[in-house]
C-alpha cells in the first residue's frame, strides 16, 4: 500500500501583512479539502510542516487547522520540523502513516510567517538551523556564501552563472501568479553590485539570496486503494530522505554529498536516470545551491554545473526545465511552506493543471526541498496514475 496525492492548496506567497500563521493554514487546507472533494470528516489525521524557531509566538500549531471545521475535532495532528525540509518533513510523515495503514486520508500542511519579524529578526531564527557549537552567529547567507568561495576557489569566479540562475527564476515565476516576487530581473542587473543589488556575504549579492515570505501549501494524500475515487491522483514512484553530519567541518562543501546521496537512492528506488526526468522543483535557498543540485542530481560533472545553465539543459525548454515556478529565489520561501509547495507544484505539473508554467506531456517529475545546509535532504519522483 502507498500513498496518492489526490488534493492540493496553495496561497500566494509574499509580504501578507493581514494574514496570521493560522489563517494561512486555514485557506491552503480549504483549498486542498475542496480540490480532493472530501470532507474534513473525512480525514484521518493531520501533520503540519513549521520551522518558526521564534518567527512567531505560534510555537504549537499543530491543531490550528481545527478552527477551519468542526469535522476535524479530535483528529490526531503532528507538527514537523526539519529546518527548511519541515514541509517535506510532514509530506513524508503522512506517507508513511498511510503505509503502515494508520490512516487512509491525511491532510498535510506547511506554513510559515517570516514578516512579523525585521530581516535581522529573520536572519537571527533562520541561523537556528546551524550547528550552534561551531557556527552560532554565523547567518545562512554567509553559510552559502562559503560554499560559493570555496566552488570559485576550485573552479574559478561564477558570479555570471548564478547571476544566470538568478534571472532565469525570476523570469519563470513570471508565468506563476502566486509567487512572492513577478518581476523579470536580468542577468545584468543579477550580476552587478549596486544599491538596488547589494552584497549580501561576499560573493553573494542581494539577487543570490531566497526571498523573506509568509505562506502555506497543503496537500491531500490517501491510500492508492482509494484512488480511483477521485478526478486526479499523482504517485510516489520513490521518496528518500538522507540526512548528513549537522557540523558544515565535518563535509566536503564541493561535494553536496547529502544532496548527491539523496538523489542517487531516489533514483535507484525509481529504476530511473536524471536523463527520465521531465521536469524537476529544487531548492534554491541561494543561488550557489542550484548550482551545486545541477552537479548533485547528476545533469554535470563536479565544477561543470555552469554547462546546465549555458546549454539551456534547465530552462523552460530545455531537457530537464528547473523550478518552473520560480523557485525559492522568486516564487519565496516561507520556510515550514517550501516542501509542501514542491509536491503541489509537482502534482500540478504531472496532471496538466499547472497553467502558464505547464511542462507539456510531463510525466515523471522530481522534488528536492533540503534543510540547513544541505543537511536533511529529500528527494521525490513523482508520476501521475490514470484514474477511471
Amino acid at each position: 500500500m502507498d500513498a496518492y496525492i489526490v488534493g492540493w492548496g496553495h496561497t500566494k506567497f509574499g509580504r501578507l501583512d493581514g494574514k496570521t500563521l493560522e489563517d494561512l493554514i486555514i485557506e491552503a487546507a480549504a483549498e486542498a479539502i475542496e480540490s480532493a472533494g472530501i470532507t474534513a470528516a473525512d480525514i484521518d489525521a493531520i501533520y503540519v510542516g513549521h520551522f518558526n524557531s521564534g518567527l512567531v509566538s505560534d510555537g504549537f500549531p499543530s491543531s490550528l487547522v481545527l478552527g477551519l471545521d468542526d469535522g476535524l475535532r479530535f483528529k490526531p495532528a503532528t507538527r514537523l520540523e526539519n529546518a527548511c525540509a519541515s514541509g517535506s518533513a510532514a509530506v513524508y510523515a503522512a506517507r508513511n502513516a498511510i503505509r503502515t495503514g494508520d490512516a487512509k486520508t491525511v491532510l498535510v500542511i506547511g506554513a510559515e510567517k517570516m514578516t512579523s519579524k525585521d530581516t535581522a529578526g529573520v536572519t537571527e531564527a533562520l541561523s537556528g538551523a546551524s550547528y550552534q557549537k561551531e557556527e552560532k552567529g554565523v547567518s545562512f547567507p554567509q553559510v552559502f556564501a562559503r560554499f560559493a568561495s570555496t566552488y570559485f576557489q576550485s573552479y574559478g569566479d561564477h558570479s555570471r552563472t548564478l547571476a544566470q540562475i538568478a534571472a532565469k527564476n525570476h523570469a519563470n515565476a513570471m508565468n506563476n501568479p502566486l509567487a512572492h516576487l513577478q518581476k523579470p530581473l536580468d542577468v545584468e542587473f543579477c550580476n552587478t553590485v549596486s544599491d538596488k543589488n547589494p552584497m549580501i556575504a561576499a560573493p553573494l549579492r542581494m539577487s543570490d539570496c531566497s526571498l523573506i515570505s509568509d505562506g502555506a501549501a497543503a496537500l491531500i494524500m490517501v491510500s492508492d486503494e482509494t484512488s480511483g475515487d477521485f478526478a486526479n491522483a499523482v504517485a510516489f514512484r520513490s521518496a528518500v530522505q538522507v540526512n548528513d553530519f549537522l557540523p558544515m567541518s565535518r563535509r566536503d562543501l564541493l561535494a553536496f554529498e547529502g544532496p548527491a546521496e539523496a538523489f542517487r537512492r531516489a533514483y535507484e528506488t525509481a529504476g530511473i536516470t536524471v536523463s527520465d526526468l521531465d521536469f524537476a522543483e529544487v531548492h534554491d535557498c541561494f543561488t550557489i545551491a542550484e548550482l551545486l543540485v545541477y552537479e548533485a542530481m547528476g545533469l554535470t560533472l563536479r565544477g561543470q554545473g555552469r554547462r546546465a545553465i549555458d546549454e539551456g539543459l534547465i530552462l523552460p525548454g530545455g531537457a530537464l526545465p528547473i523550478n518552473l515556478s520560480g523557485g525559492l529565489k522568486a516564487k519565496g520561501h516561507p520556510v515550514g511552506a517550501t516542501g509542501v509547495s514542491m509536491h503541489v507544484i509537482a502534482a500540478r505539473q504531472l496532471t496538466g493543471q499547472a497553467g502558464a508554467m505547464q511542462k507539456q506531456n510531463a510525466v515523471l517529475g522530481c522534488v528536492f526541498n533540503m534543510g540547513g545546509s544541505g543537511v536533511a535532504n529529500y528527494c521525490s519522483i513523482l508520476e501521475p496514475v490514470k484514474v477511471a
